[in-house]
């Protein structure tokens, strides 16, 4: 959900901020309260006060009294500000509990010092469940899961129509989509036509199946590509600017689509998504979870059980149900069982990442492909969970390891550049770039804000600043700029040089493979028709994102992400669309 930034898009980072206005606390923000405000300023008036699972009515008041997101970010003066974060229009009550310790929803990510009201150092344990209630719905289709895929597949579903509602278990939308940095892949684009990029739907799919290592299902893989111009026409038509054009890893030709100036492509896309489905009017439940997809006698899908926060058990009923609830990255459990060697690895992604839609499938019956298929990043910013876009090196950075040398075409397929790093001293390298690649995307001032950068005058200072040997590192840069006057890179072959590394500062970013994407997930026909182990689709269940197998083999190219989620993700919205319609009340 693209190169897809680890759990944190750094890029977007130079937004995310870490000071919280108020001072520390030990007690709940009920407990803060007491003497300023009574239950129902807070929870409203009446015999019965109840908060929906989504918090809106807290939230509504919560805003009534201290402003919104952004005139908070406007209030405080600190270099890092939580309320100006790249999560984009976020509850409050995201980070501020009233009955429970308060806990920044940053720190699932980042390593900040935050204070902040009635806060503890760790998430608090939630609330005990409510009970369950006898409370039954009816709409024609539920989407599980509320990132790309599944913003994607209700706009599409209900514009076809259907009356959707969303569900998703985190206290924010987004999912690792929003997380995405590196842009949309797509073949035949009027962005690539515009520049003379000369690109095809067999040169795509060609390239994904290569960089799948031919494990990919061709028919999926083929989908992909035919797909890709119009998915992303469709997002411009939702207002969306994907007009910069660059290249990442296992690319033929420039072909990976972003906002103007190579900013990161997954909050903005998010954004356009949520203002997409808020003027649609989308039912959207947060702090909702799927526990159950209900079947008929005959085996059909009819609804799911949801347990929300506040409302404890009840049953959807529904004509489809589409799963885009994502991969298992931050399963920790679940990757060391298909992959004992990354036991212990961190991970670039969000905290909601844990294959719930997987099981949710599986329960019912779901066929799974490629699940031992898991891959890692090889830029994850040493020390932390941010990931460093694969687009810093589409711009031109090189990889160098700790003894100043290169040691690998940086735009190979992830794999084998994470394999590359693994191998080196200390099993990590230094992204080195000047300040003309700096300039030419808007993400890497993100990496800045985060102090994750090393830099030096000359590259004499900055080879000190890292402790690699300078006549080393001064010899790998003066080597690759020969390369690129050249047009040919002699020792690693890498296939674009788009710019020489001579425009002082300099600067390094030491990096670490992590868990990064899951390649495998639920067996899906092209249609996004979720498949049972005896190869006939489940009447009624349909998939889409990473939840899926199939799409990217055994590796993904950086791009295919973003334009996976939205490609299946109209599929499956048009598909269950047109199943509702057909079904009877």
């Amino acid at each position: 959900m693209s190169s897809r930034i680890g759990i944190v898009m750094a890029a977007l980072l130079v937004l995310v901020s870490a000071t919280v206005l108020w001072a520390g606390g030990s007690e709940p923000l009920a407990k803060l309260h007491e003497g300023k405000a009574t239950c129902a300023d807070c929870h409203g008036s009446g015999k019965k006060i109840r908060v929906d699972d989504s918090e809106k009515g807290v939230n509504k008041n919560c805003v009534g009294c201290h402003g919104t997101l952004a005139e908070m970010g406007k209030k405080s003066q600190e270099e890092v500000n939580p309320h100006k974060s790249h999560l984009g229009d976020i509850n409050c009550t995201a980070c501020h509990h009233g009955h429970t310790a308060s806990w920044a929803y940053c720190l699932s990510c980042h390593p900040f010092d935050m204070k902040i009201a009635g806060g503890g150092a760790t998430p608090s344990k939630a609330a005990p469940a409510a009970k369950s209630r006898k409370r039954a719905e009816k709409v024609d289709v539920v989407v599980i899961g509320a990132g790309a895929a599944g913003f994607t597949a209700a706009i599409t579903a209900h514009d076809a129509g259907a009356k959707v509602v969303i569900i998703e278990k985190q206290p924010i939308t987004g999912g690792n989509s929003m997380l995405a940095a590196g842009g949309m892949n797509a073949a035949g684009t009027t962005f690539q036509k515009e520049k003379g990029i000369a690109d095809s739907v067999d040169l795509m799919y060609k390239d994904t199946m290569t960089g799948g290592g031919d494990l990919n299902d061709p028919a999926l893989a083929m989908v992909l590509a035919r797909n890709s111009a119009s998915s992303v026409a469709w997002l411009t038509g939702l207002g969306a600017d994907l007009s910069d054009v660059g290249r990442m890893g296992g690319a033929s030709v420039n072909r990976t689509h972003r906002p103007k100036g190579g900013a990161a492509v997954g909050a903005h896309i998010t954004e356009v998504l949520r203002r997409n489905a808020a003027q649609r009017n989308i039912d959207i439940r947060v702090n909702s979870k799927v526990v159950k997809i209900l079947e008929d006698k005959k085996g059909r899908v009819t609804g799911v059980r949801v347990a929300g926060k506040h409302s404890g058990e009840y049953t959807i009923n529904a004509k489809a149900v589409i799963i885009a609830a994502g991969g298992f990255s931050a399963n920790p459990e679940r990757v060391a069982y298909y992959r004992p060697e990354y036991k212990g690895m961190t991970t670039s992604n969000q905290p909601g990442a844990t294959g719930d839609g997987i099981d949710l499938g599986t329960a019912v019956g779901a066929d799974l492909k490629d699940m031992k298929e898991i891959q890692i990043h090889p830029t994850v910013a040493a020390g932390s969970r941010t990931l460093i876009t694969e687009a810093v090196r589409g711009n031109g950075a090189i990889l160098v390891n700790h003894e100043g040398k290169r040691f690998v075409n940086e735009l190979t397929t992830r794999d084998k550049a994470s394999a590359a790093i693994l191998a080196q001293k200390g099993q990590s390298a230094y992204l080195v770039f000047d300040d003309g690649i700096r300039k030419s995307l808007k993400q890497i001032d993100g990496y800045f804000h985060l102090n994750l950068v090393q830099q030096g005058g000359t590259l004499k200072e900055l080879a000190a600043a890292i402790k690699v040997p300078a006549d080393a590192l001064e010899a790998t840069v003066a080597s690759y700029n020969k390369g690129v006057d050249e047009k040919n890179d002699a020792e690693f072959k890498r296939p674009d040089l788009p710019r020489a590394l001579r425009t002082a500062k300099y600067y390094a970013i030491e990096v670490k493979p992590g868990v990064h994407y899951t390649m495998g997930g639920l067996k899906i026909t092209t249609a996004s028709e979720v498949l049972a182990k005896d190869g006939k689709a489940i009447s009624g269940l349909f998939a889409a994102g990473e939840g899926t197998g199939g799409v990217h083999g055994k590796n993904r190219l950086g791009g295919n992400s973003i334009s996976q989620t939205i490609t299946f993700g109209r599929i499956a919205g048009e598909n269950a669309a047109k199943l509702a319609k057909t079904t009877g009340p």
